[in-house]
């Protein structure tokens, strides 16, 4: 089915193709629940292979090159962004990132490589960290009232997404919970680069 190693040839997307997929520019968070939430719906794969990965830092500044908003050899600055997060049972992870100019999905390891490149190189204070959310718990538990995406006007810098609003019977607006990289805060697990890579990436690296 999977192939005989982890390079997973028959593997099949968990999602719609790219531009089928239900998308907002700038509102990575809930692109990345909406993706989860067709996966729980479509049942291809297990919920429980799949997580949703925020990515920031203390500072809220991380480079990820490879983005449809930096054309070329640079990184964007993100504040913070999000990914989705398959680990496949055919011996593979594959990273889903709407904004990316790498294949969707791609797999982890060469995600990894050129999205994120090495620590080696970055400065301390722009070092990536990653909060691995189970989409199952991201379904149950995420919010966001798009707060966050409105000026001190009250206008908003992007148009939000044309559905309601995401919330839970507890929250309206959770969002800096997912954010925050403090491990005391919020669900999931926190991984450093180096972490997150030996955690989820092939083993025969």
């Amino acid at each position: 089915m999977e192939g005989n190693g982890p390079t997973a040839v028959h593997y099949q997307p968990a999602s719609p193709p790219r531009d089928a997929c239900v998308y907002s520019s700038c509102y990575c968070e809930e692109n990345i629940w909406k993706l989860c939430e067709y996966i729980k719906n479509h049942d291809q794969y297990p919920l429980e292979e799949c997580y949703a990965v925020f990515i920031s830092n203390e500072r809220k500044m991380i480079p990820i090159w490879k983005q449809q908003a930096r054309p070329g050899d640079g990184p964007v600055i993100w504040d913070y962004h999000v990914v989705l997060l398959h680990v496949s049972s055919g011996g593979q992870s594959f990273i889903y990132d709407l904004d990316t100019v790498l294949p969707f999905p791609c797999p982890f390891d060469t995600y990894v490589e050129d999205a994120f490149k090495s620590d080696d190189d970055i400065h301390p204070q722009f070092r990536r960290k990653f909060r691995v959310i189970r989409a199952d718990s991201y379904l149950k538990n995420f919010a966001s009232d798009r707060s966050h995406m409105k000026d001190s006007s009250g206008n908003w810098r992007e148009p939000p997404p044309p559905y309601p609003c995401i919330e839970t019977g507890d929250s309206k607006m959770n969002l800096n919970d997912f954010i925050s990289m403090d491990p005391e805060v919020g669900w999931g697990a926190v991984y450093t680069l180096s972490e997150f890579t030996h955690r989820f990436g092939s083993k025969n690296c």
